[in-house]
């Protein structure tokens, strides 16, 4: 990656619509209250939430961000990644005010960081390896040296998931994890750390989240279990004093936890005339079933015992999350803002919510693809709005904010592409379950409201799809290999309601394979359709026949028109890049358009000038199409790219992938 950045100009990434709601804890507020911080990718996006949302991109990464950390004052930022089986992950430290790497630590963990945080006064990150490494390493934030390490867990316990510092005391840190619970003392002069495991006595437990409250006397630490209970431990003692809830445990397990404050304290007068001040911890809690909660843990003498007992706050029910049915949408994080008077809830389905911490209710702020985009478009003659498919899926995105404005759901099922037409009045998308399903806008309400279903349209499913100019004529490519042409006819019912239907006007049967994309010559008058049997077929739309056909050793992915039509430029899984002569189809020039990997998409600039490409490679490749060469790289994405567009006033490209991220690049020169 460094290379390519020295080789070529690197694309600058305007903005990244998108969050990974799989990372734990991933959702942090600055100290400062002004900026959400969260990772998308190899990204770290840092978001103005006080103005106009704007970002701050770091991308140093190679593979996915999967923890982040910020220090107590705000004055560093640390991040961890995972890596390649065998290899080794980097951590590292940022300059939050500048935005730069302070330090780059040495490669010490085995394939992932699983978990990091600074101590109290900033002077040491701690950091954690995933499973497939299992030590606790103490690094110095100021000379980025490691000071010393541990295996996080002894033999007979499970991994260790989360690690979290003292509040009070810069040399004391806490571990959590399958069975293991350890209290770790730092002794810097010689360079080691030793261990004392929680006497959880007998109790099985998985901790997922720790939340410490040790800056009053007795210090405490919370610990969010899988179980759905929390385990309330004495700092001082290192012993399991309470678990809470009793009954009626959380489902799905304590995902996130956040200590709001100390409401209240009562005083508890002993037998030997002394005082104990029992306090009530207000705490918020997240679930595994996207339950969130205000809670309170109410510490109270009962037949001369503290007892701890949690109850929910009064005149406050527990949100839980609907936004998608039948699926439980984990809490993964939840990011206090100051006093916690506003905080912000991240989760698992990639979706962000800021709640108003008085009357506990939420604003949607955010929404994200949480899996692969399979393909994206947008509508002709604007660069404001983009329509992307996930699964079951579609939305439309509003790029100068990045926020979803309309989305429509077919569930359980799988949309693999779309296409719109030209006055944008309808979408038309193709569907796993071999149906082409045409949506239009409801006026009064401009949502996305279904206008026909076109069924049995392939029996292998509808793999690609095209309309033309008018809107009329749909030509979709199937599982099976067809490319049928269909028209889209109007009639009215008994009512007078105006209604459509899709008449199949022709069946071209050439492909042997998979069709994995089909474009539309401008004229209307002819279409290629590009197949993973080695095959690309120019068809004469007009006489319904093939006109032309190139074949080469490769499972064809994409395929586009170059300047004025008289070429097609496609691309497949054998890394070239072919130029092909749409009169007689032949080979006019083949470019190596990738290092590795397949090359899953293609988009031609409207001036004909330039055209881009992506792939496994993870790289956004700009190209000039009479030279053949590259001018500018994007690096950003943590997983192979599936589509590329460039917007129609040739201002801003954008690139979508299996991370499920959306990145808007500024394209060159403009």
């Amino acid at each position: 990656m460094a290379d390519l950045r020295e080789e070529f100009n690197t694309l600058k990434l305007e903005r990244i619509i998108g969050f990974n709601g799989s990372v734990v804890g991933g959702l942090k507020m600055h100290p400062d209250r002004k900026h959400l911080i969260y990772p998308l990718g190899c990204n770290i996006i840092i978001e103005d939430i006080s103005t106009d949302c704007s970002q701050r991109i770091l991308s140093k990464h190679t593979d996915e961000v999967t923890c982040l950390a910020i220090s107590k004052s705000g004055k560093y930022l640390a991040t961890g990644q995972v890596t390649h089986m065998g290899f080794k992950a980097t951590i590292i430290i940022w300059d939050y005010a500048r935005g730069e790497p302070i330090h780059n630590l040495p490669l010490l963990h085995k394939v992932k960081v699983e978990s990091l945080t600074f101590s109290c006064e900033d002077r040491y990150l701690i950091s954690l390896g995933g499973q497939d490494d299992g030590s606790v390493v103490v690094w110095d934030t100021i000379t980025g040296e490691a000071i010393c390490g541990s295996q996080a867990q002894v033999k007979s316990a499970g991994n260790t998931y989360c690690v979290c510092a003292s509040n009070s005391k810069d040399d004391v840190f806490v571990t959590g994890g399958e069975n293991t619970l350890r209290v770790w003392q730092l002794d810097v002069e010689n360079r080691k750390i030793r261990p004392t495991d929680v006497n959880l006595g007998g109790l099985k437990r998985i901790v997922k989240c720790i939340e410490m409250v040790d800056e009053q006397d007795p210090p405490y630490f919370f610990c969010g279990t899988t179980t759905g209970d929390i385990l309330v431990v004495n700092m001082d003692s290192q012993r399991l004093q309470f678990v809470v809830p009793e009954k009626n445990k959380f489902s799905l397990g304590v995902t996130a936890l956040a200590f709001v404050r100390i409401s209240e304290r009562d005083e508890h007068l002993n037998r030997d005339g002394t005082k104990t001040c029992l306090p009530t911890f207000e705490f918020l809690v997240g679930a595994g079933d996207g339950e969130l909660g205000e809670y309170k843990i109410k510490l109270s003498v009962q037949a001369n015992k503290v007892k701890a007992t949690m109850v929910h706050k009064q005149n406050v029910k527990p949100w839980r999350d609907t936004s998608f049915k039948n699926k439980c949408n984990s809490i993964t994080s939840i990011a206090l803002r100051g006093g916690g008077h506003q905080f912000f809830v991240g989760s698992g389905h990639s979706q962000i919510y800021r709640f108003n911490y008085a009357e506990f209710k939420c604003e949607l702020t955010k929404t994200c693809h949480s899996k692969q985009v399979n393909d994206a478009v947008f509508p002709f003659g604007t660069s404001e709005l983009i329509v992307t498919c996930q699964d079951e899926e579609i939305r439309i995105w509003q790029l100068s904010t990045g926020k979803e404005i309309r989305r429509h759901v077919v569930s359980n099922l799988t949309c693999n592409a779309v296409c719109i037409t030209r006055d944008g009045s309808s979408i038309y998308s193709a569907w796993a379950d071999g149906k082409i399903r045409a949506f239009g806008f409801d006026p009064k309400t401009s949502n996305i409201v279904d206008k026909c279903v076109i069924n049995e349209a392939h029996n292998k499913g509808v793999t690609a799809i095209a309309c033309t100019s008018d809107g009329r004529c749909i030509i979709s490519g199937g599982g099976e290999g067809q490319v049928r042409i269909w028209s889209i006819q109007e009639n009215y019912d008994a009512r007078g309601k105006k209604v459509y239907r899709g008449v199949l006007i022709e069946t071209m049967k050439e492909h042997k394979g998979s069709v994995s994309a089909i474009k539309v010559r401008d004229n209307d008058k002819e279409c290629t359709s590009a197949s993973t049997d080695g095959t690309c077929i120019i068809w004469d739309l007009e006489k319904k026949v093939r006109s032309q056909i190139v074949f080469a050793n490769t499972l064809f992915q994409c395929v586009g028109y170059g300047a004025d039509a008289c070429h097609i430029v496609t691309c497949g899984t054998d890394r070239k890049i072919g130029y092909w002569e749409t009169f007689d189809g032949s080979l006019i020039r083949e470019l190596d358009g990738s290092l590795a990997g397949a090359i899953n998409a293609l988009d031609t600039s409207p001036d004909g000038k330039y055209f881009v490409t992506g792939g496994e490679e993870k790289l956004l490749k700009v190209w000039r199409y009479d030279e053949g060469e590259v001018t500018n790289v994007g690096i950003g994405h943590s997983a192979a790219i599936t589509k590329v567009r460039i917007c129609p006033n040739q201002r801003y490209i954008i690139s979508v992938g299996q991370d499920g991220a959306i990145l808007v690049w500024k394209f060159p020169n403009y």
